[in-house]
């Protein structure tokens, strides 16, 4: 018989996404908060459902792992900035099964040989589950193309495009240190593109969970510039520097592309060339094969309070496959290996 007993969470770390899981894990019948780590001193001892927006639960957030061990979570919700490969195996070493978003995790296949091992034998010591999922990478390029597969018998490609607006998304060092927001056209030029080598990942993954295989992958990237200065968050980029991006990794079955991601992102819609940029954030997903599929995803998420409420998209399904997780073999667990997840979701 199933236990009726909540299960037991930690929330590891509490930035954007990490806040709105909290508040999820909260607010989920299925679920009882029992830990909060944080990296902000300032945070150190505060309640967790006050950093979250909720009233006090009495839950005081920490520091260290010792206190969440000390919790005795079933499950935490691993969402640093970094991994820590040494804390992860000791979580799952001592039996406590880990969701996390961090792209490391999405296809054990792919993952480097010696991290993979570490994590195999610290699953195994401690009977515990890891799974990695979220919005992007995570439902759009795994549950949702898995569950639209389901209307076919044949697949000849499967392309998913991306489109964000990502000023009011990302900080300033993000736009402009990593993603190259603001550069010359010779400064974008020289770029790589290695925050994309996770789509590597869930692109395999879906393939090979759908039959199917990719020899290798190939990267392009097209960027378009400002028309005018444009403003980010404590700066402006000047006109005629990049303002939008778009980046295609493809994976290729006998030379030919099989699946494809691309992302359209942007901190201004007046850019030369002009971009259809969907009027929202969102995706386009497309299949080709013997049931033809095209569809349009917005997203039409407000900015709540100076912090873009799109978090909830890669919060909410990391809170909601925690059951499943947690009634899962031990091991990386990857999507197609988990049942249909259901939210349980509260009233309005």
């Amino acid at each position: 018989m199933q236990s009726t007993k909540p299960i037991r969470v930690v929330q590891w770390a509490t930035g954007t996404v990490g806040m709105f899981a909290m508040k999820a894990v909260i607010e989920h019948p299925q679920l009882e908060l029992v830990g909060a780590r944080v990296y902000s001193e300032a945070k150190v001892g505060r309640d967790a459902g006050e950093l979250c927006g909720l009233p006090a639960v009495g839950v005081t957030a920490v520091s260290g792992i010792e206190a969440v061990l000390a919790a005795e979570p079933d499950c935490v919700l691993y969402m640093p900035e970094s991994t820590n490969v040494d804390e992860v195996c000791r979580l799952l070493e001592s039996g406590i099964n880990i969701v996390t978003t961090r792209a490391e995790f999405f296809n054990p296949e792919m993952m480097e040989t010696g991290l993979r091992s570490r994590i195999e034998a610290a699953c195994a010591q401690g009977r515990a589950s890891l799974h990695a999922t979220g919005s992007s990478p995570g439902f759009i390029t795994e549950v949702l193309p898995i569950a639209v597969a389901s209307l076919c018998r044949r697949i000849d490609f499967i392309g998913i495009e991306e489109f964000a607006n990502c000023r009011e998304g990302c900080s300033e060092e993000m736009l402009t240190e990593v993603m190259g927001f603001g550069e010359t056209p010779e400064q974008f030029a020289a770029r790589r593109c290695p925050e994309h080598a996770v789509f590597e990942h869930s692109l395999a993954l879906l393939a090979s969970s759908l039959g199917l295989s990719v020899d290798s992958f190939e990267y392009s990237m097209e960027p378009a510039y400002c028309r005018h200065e444009t403003a980010l968050h404590k700066s402006t980029i000047a006109a005629g520097s990049v303002g939008g991006q778009r980046i295609s990794i493809t994976g290729l079955h006998n030379g030919k592309p099989l699946v494809q991601f691309r992302s359209n992102w942007f901190v201004t819609e007046d850019l030369e060339p002009a971009w259809d940029l969907l009027g929202n954030d969102g995706w386009r997903f497309r299949v080709e094969g013997d049931a033809p599929v095209d569809m349009t995803i917005r997203l039409p998420m407000p900015v709540e309070e100076d912090v873009r409420a799109s978090g909830k998209y890669t919060a909410n399904r990391p809170v909601n496959v925690i059951p499943a997780v947690a009634a899962a073999p031990p091991g990386i667990v990857t999507t197609d290996k988990l049942p249909q997840i259901v939210g349980h979701l509260r009233p309005a």
